[in-house]
């Protein structure tokens, strides 16, 4: 009959009469007809598929509530996996003759139960042939001693599940076996109901209540549809593979499944079977998938490159908005007299209008205010960051990328739960002395851990769901190892990951949010690589590294935390490369006590505190980030800190851009306590996993001053750089321009700061200012174009070849008590005087070439206090311009060039530092905090 001679409706309704046997064949009678039945999926094969009575909805037991893609897909898989039991048929490949001698398909039935051929399971299983199949009526069967299955046979229950109960302890002694349809509970004698050592069993649609299930290599387990619950367990030892599929786990007492022991050499008939099973899944992070991006505002970037491989997200974003979205206000200090001068006198004598300009467009820096290829401007002299963030790759672009990934996304060995739901208990799975699992699609809720693995054991975690534990939701430690990608890990109690004790997981693609505690925690030589993660919204760091914990975090977007994005301490290390780290409400980065990781070319920025905090003792090397757009300050140091900061172009940032301060936090009494990250109350002894300081240190440059080098300090909403600090401090070939207030203010310096090649330019006051008991070098510097005088020193120090032209008030302002030497330097302010010298101060002004400026400049270019007799004034030269002379002279910087003469770091290249670090944990820190930020960090506490 032509499917055309009737209404397709129509079809549908003869159709949904038809028995599965009947639509098989209908779809063999040409394409027309398979089309037809095809189309049936919503309606009769769907009614064929929940009307199985061997299996529970395809989604059972954790999204029951979503249908499959096909229902008719589903069937069949259902299907595919009964039979796997039956597949025990030697390999035939010798002679067609030998298939007259396979097994008959017929076999016989054998009804136990009241009334019926056998009243007691035992007594049927002594009576059963090969692949037999015995079914138990409702009843309660108990057995008083182990039952035996000497031979392969298919126990089932009758009727709806829960109508038969058995208490009985089963030994599998034979290659196959299958239950279906039953409920297993223990005996008086021993609490494993089922166990098998070399054979394959198969348990369909089963519940387990308040009992074990025991498989030991080289014998293999496939479940589907079963339940473990009121403390019921599955425990597998040397396993090849096993797989438990569409299972739920509720009420364990211990861990709902444990896998101990690495896979043993010997493989039994099932493994190549089930193997295919595992095939027929589609592997996770092939799709390249990653899930949208959760909702916030990316930050923009001011690096002027793109990670290679990376998608770009464009947001423009100025500065004015941002200033306005968070009501930034300029930090102030004292007005020096000729910034006053600057800002209310005659404003028609400004900076531009100096009629004899000297040219320093050449200096050592200038190619950082140069216009780029595609005419943008560049980083430094952009009133606007830069609207560019790199997002998180996929995980196919990750598994392209790392052999290592790819081979453990590929493999199946061990046992393998997919689509399997962990409620309610205390822990999910457990992997101990080597062993070997593979989850995916699976939901761990409401247990104290999901998934534990230690003792050098291997977990593959792709696309599970783990929230609500009350401890970490994924524990590694004791040298573990793995792969866990594009899981939602979220709302645990303490951290999502715990990585402690030489585990050295790859960690991918995954949302980590909303935790209790921080997101990720490694600790106690932890290693692992963590990459290309979402990790927001937790109530801690989003990573946190102490006690020696070494990862790698690359690529990752880290926001809106309600703590420090990444924080550093307890001796903490690690290479963090290349994240986003964003609208944070503490620190972008937290680095104290001790922390020591490599910090390279990350996007810190519209945090809501500081960009970076270099907490006490602090170390690392902090190299090529962008730090941006942050309320607070761009980095922020304790003078008690190490830290190298090169290369970094810290701008835009409501605050000062670099700011280094002497006075220790203040920690809160009673608040100081070590965070409990052990489960259990376990107590470890982390020294004895600490490194030993020569190992530590033998990779890295030893420092004993602070260094600052080669940095972009630029639009910060203050001081550019402000240094009130105890320790000695190294500033070196730096660009600092544009900043609102001074370009480097230094406050306190009892032990000598210098400040040798920089630029500092077209700042909103002095270019640099030293006040009274500071020990400052200035030497090499470009002071150019800055709105208040271009120095101003109180200090004792000296001041030795520098150019300082074009500043709106004196050149250089020596005044109070100062012991100061000024040598060698070029000079042209632009109203003020050239070299000043106030009070009391006393010292040597020599050797130095004083340019005239505004013609109408009254003011003398060399002037010194009638009273002071303490300051000799020798050998300098003034060039004026002669009035009769027409046109302005020709004065340019040679002999040598406008300073900085060299941008050429001193410090290593980044090649020559290690790819692997490590991190540590922290106590809790908590400063106080003095308006205006003089005292202390923004928000300079972490948890």
């Amino acid at each position: 009959m032509e499917v055309g001679s009737l209404p397709v409706e129509l079809w549908r309704v003869i159709l949904a009469y038809l028995p599965l046997p009947d639509l098989g064949r209908c779809c063999q009678v040409c394409r027309a007809w398979r089309e037809l039945i095809l189309s049936l999926d919503n309606t009769r094969w769907r009614q064929l598929c929940l009307g199985c009575p061997e299996c529970r909805h395809p989604n059972w037991p954790s999204q029951p509530h979503l249908e499959p893609p096909s229902w008719r897909e589903a069937l069949k898989h259902q299907a595919l996996a009964t039979r796997t039991w039956t597949q025990n048929g030697p390999e035939l490949q010798s002679s067609a003759c030998l298939l007259f001698f396979r097994r008959r398909k017929d076999r016989r039935v054998w009804h136990v139960g009241p009334g019926c051929e056998f009243e007691t399971l035992r007594g049927a299983l002594g009576a059963v042939g090969p692949y037999d199949r015995v079914v138990l009526h409702p009843g309660v069967y108990e057995e008083q001693a182990e039952v035996a299955l000497k031979v392969p046979v298919e126990v089932i229950g009758l009727g709806t599940l829960g109508e038969v109960a058995l208490l009985v302890c089963m030994e599998q002694q034979c290659p196959t076996a299958r239950l279906c349809n039953l409920v297993f509970m223990p005996p008086w004698f021993s609490t494993v109901v089922y166990k098998t050592s070399w054979g394959h069993v198969q348990l369909d649609n089963c519940n387990f209540e308040g009992a074990q299930l025991q498989v030991r290599g080289p014998g293999t387990c496939q479940a589907r549809f079963c339940s473990f619950s009121q403390g019921s367990s599955a425990h597998l030892l040397g396993v090849v593979l096993s797989l438990l599929e569409s299972c739920e786990f509720s009420g364990s007492d211990t861990a709902s499944v444990t896998v101990e022991g690495p896979p043993v050499s010997e493989r039994n008939w099932a493994c190549k079977h089930l193997a295919a099973l595992a095939r027929t899944f589609p592997l996770c992070g092939i799709s390249g998938n990653n899930g949208s991006s959760p909702r916030g505002r990316l930050g923009s970037s001011t690096c002027g490159h793109q990670l290679p491989g990376n998608n770009i997200k464009k947001e423009h974003v100025k500065v004015d908005d941002w200033q306005k979205r968070n009501k930034m206000d300029v930090v102030d200090g004292e007005h020096s007299e000729g910034e006053e001068e600057s800002q209310h006198g005659d404003k028609t004598n400004t900076k531009n209008s100096l009629d004899y300009k000297i040219p320093y467009n050449n200096h050592g820096l200038s190619h950082l205010l140069k216009l780029q290829a595609d005419g943008s401007l560049p980083l430094a002299s952009s009133s606007d960051p830069q609207p560019v963030t790199p997002e998180p790759l996929t995980l196919q672009q990750e598994l392209e990328r790392d052999p290592e990934a790819q081979m453990l996304a590929a493999s199946s060995l061990g046992c393998i739960l997919r689509r399997c739901l962990f409620r309610d208990g205390k822990g999910g799975v457990h992997l101990s002395n080597y062993g070997q699992a593979r989850l995916e699609g699976s939901v761990f809720r409401g247990l104290n851990y999901a998934v534990r693995c230690i003792q050098n054991s291997t977990i593959v975690m792709l696309r599970n769901e783990v929230c609500e534990c009350r401890a970490s939701g994924v524990f590694l430690r004791l040298s573990a190892q793995g792969l866990i990608a594009e899981n939602n890990i979220h709302s645990n109690g303490e951290a999502g990951l715990d990585i402690r004790k030489g585990a050295n997981p790859i960690i991918v693609c995954n949302r980590i949010h909303s935790g209790l505690r921080s997101g990720v925690v490694v600790l106690g030589n932890g290693k692992g690589s963590i990459r290309s993660n979402q990790i927001f919204n937790n109530k801690e760091a989003g990573v946190y590294i102490l006690f020696s914990g070494n990862p790698v975090v690359s690529g990752n977007h880290i926001f809106q935390g309600q703590a420090a994005g990444i924080a550093i301490n307890e001796n903490g290390r690690g290479m963090i490369t290349e994240n986003v780290i964003k609208e944070n409400q503490w620190g972008g980065v937290d680095i104290r006590r001790g922390g020591d990781p490599i910090l390279r070319n990350n996007y810190i920025c519209y945090g809501f505190s500081d960009g970076v905090v270099v907490g006490e003792r602090g170390r690392g090397l902090i190299e090529g980030n962008h730090v941006y757009c942050n309320k607070g300050c761009g980095v922020w140091v304790m003078s008690s800190s190490l830290p190298q900061l090169l290369g970094n172009y810290i701008t835009h940032n409501c605050m000062y851009g670099l700011a280094v301060f002497c006075r220790k936090e203040g920690v809160e009494e009673g608040r100081e306590r070590q965070e409990n990250l052990n489960e259990e109350g376990e107590l470890f002894a982390w020294e004895s996993d600490l490194d030993s300081e020569d190992e530590r240190h033998s990779a890295r440059r030893s420092i004993s001053v602070a260094l600052v080098e080669s940095n972009c300090i630029s639009y910060n909403g203050a001081v550019g750089l402000y240094v009130k600090s105890s320790e000695p401090l190294n500033v070196f070939a730096n660009l600092i321009n544009c900043n609102r207030s001074i370009g480097i203010a230094v406050l306190q310096s009892s032990q000598l700061t210098r400040l040798v090649t920089n630029c500092i330019l077209e700042n909103g006051r002095e270019g640099v200012a030293v006040e009274k008991d500071c020990r400052v070098e200035l030497r090499g510097n470009g002071i150019y174009e800055n709105n208040g005088h271009g120095v101003s020193f109180s200090g004792n120090g000296q001041i030795v070849e520098n150019d300082v032209v074009g500043n709106r008030g004196c050149g250089i302002q020596v005044s109070g008590i100062a012991d100061i030497k000024v040598l060698r330097n070029r000079v042209q302010p632009s109203q003020g005087c050239g070299i000043a010298v106030l009070g009391a101060a006393k010292g040597v002004v020599h050797d130095n070439l004083l340019f005239q400026g505004h013609p109408g400049n009254k003011k003398t270019l060399l002037d010194k206090d009638p009273s002071n007799e303490s300051c000799v004034l020798r050998n300098n030269n003034i060039q004026r311009h002669d009035n009769s002379c027409t046109s302005a002279p020709p004065w340019i910087l040679e002999n040598p060039p406008p300073r900085p003469l060299a941008s050429s770091p001193t410090g290593l290249s980044s090649s020559q530092y290690p790819s692997r670090l490590g991190i540590s944990m922290t106590t809790r820190i908590s400063a106080t905090v003095e308006s205006g930020c003089h005292s202390g960090s923004m928000f300079c506490s972490i948890l």
